[in-house]
């Protein structure tokens, strides 16, 4: 074992600890400028490097849980976070969540974690990338560029606006969101994304993020900050579940931590400088990658998968920060 590699007992592993801190550096970025905990590319990328597949969802949900609130108190001073709605989408969630891990813990009895929550990836996170970059194409040959603003969004989806009338009691105003909607529509989609999250490792915030804008009608800017808060809950709930299933290496969850606190800080920042649209844009082309990872290492090329994953990830990281260099050089000039 040499310096760079060190052993992680409960996984039974040995692991690259300078892999471990720039995975945890990019979601950092990523999660504070997308409003995701990360573990789209988290639980992927260690699977990819070696961990199986249980350990790598339960390690990053507790690493999400720990960094999402580091992001989540730089959106806030943005004034970025709908409290309301984050907290009750957040107790839906939980219900999911522990549904997902029941699901995984079947999975893995039999022998099936590892290529069925692959295959799910695949799909879940190509769809999704190739969704929102249509609807960046289809706005910005619509709207003037100087419409869009990181605050709000050009115009509210047409589901959004009809879920917002489906009127069953209680209903909810959310100030900071500036929607009216029902309690049980939030809590609906805080229990399937929360299923999504226990299952596959992550805070929900790569979904929770397009359902906000696209199916309540939340700003871009102030989605981003609510699905952190969302994160925060649902991690600290899926790292305590899957703690008491033995299924955490907690060494692991403090390095890509360390990672995270300083990428989430540069994210969360870099979010102010950006159009709504064009988080949306780098947000679908980050998502194609790590499907494309997910694919390669599901085909035996975990060399090759491993690369795409961290250089494509790296690659993002770098335009979030130059995107905020600018933006503070714009300022002071």
């Amino acid at each position: 074992m040499d310096f760079f590699h060190l052993y992680l007992p409960i996984a039974g592993i040995e692991f690259n600890w300078l892999v471990l801190l720039a995975i945890g550096f990019c979601v950092g970025v990523m999660g504070g400028f997308f409003g995701m905990g990360g573990g789209w590319i988290v639980t992927p990328a260690l699977n990819i490097f070696g961990f199986p597949m249980p350990f790598a969802i339960g390690t990053d949900l507790l690493h999400i849980y720990a960094k999402s609130i580091v992001a989540v108190k730089k959106h806030a001073k943005l004034g970025n976070v709908d409290i309301p709605l984050g907290v009750l989408v957040a107790i839906g969630m939980m219900i999911g969540v522990e549904i997902g891990a029941r699901i995984v813990m079947f999975l893995a009895a039999k022998g099936l974690a590892g290529p069925v929550i692959r295959y799910v990836y695949m799909i879940l996170l190509a769809l999704l990338g190739l969704y929102i970059l249509y609807d960046y194409y289809r706005a910005t040959r619509k709207v003037p560029a100087a419409a869009s603003s990181s605050k709000k969004s050009p115009s509210k989806p047409g589901l959004a606006a009809k879920i917002q009338h489906i009127n069953i009691p209680p209903m909810i105003y959310l100030k900071a969101s500036g929607v009216r909607v029902s309690l049980w529509t939030l809590l609906i989609i805080g229990i399937l994304i929360g299923i999504m999250a226990g299952f596959m490792g992550v805070g929900g915030g790569f979904a929770l993020v397009p359902a906000f804008i696209y199916l309540v009608g939340v700003p871009t800017a102030v989605a981003v900050g609510s699905s952190l808060l969302c994160c925060i809950i649902s991690g600290a709930y899926g790292g305590f579940t899957y703690s008491m299933k033995g299924r955490i290496e907690l060494v692991a969850a403090i390095i890509l931590l360390l990672g995270a606190c300083i990428g989430a800080q540069i994210g969360a920042s870099a979010v102010k400088y950006v159009r709504g649209y064009g988080i949306r844009f780098l947000y679908g082309i980050m998502l194609l990658l790590a499907a494309i990872s997910v694919l390669l290492k599901q085909l035996k090329m975990a060399h090759i998968a491993g690369i795409v994953v961290l250089s494509s990830a790296l690659a993002i990281s770098g335009i979030i920060t130059l995107y905020l260099v600018k933006g503070i050089i714009s300022e002071k000039g």
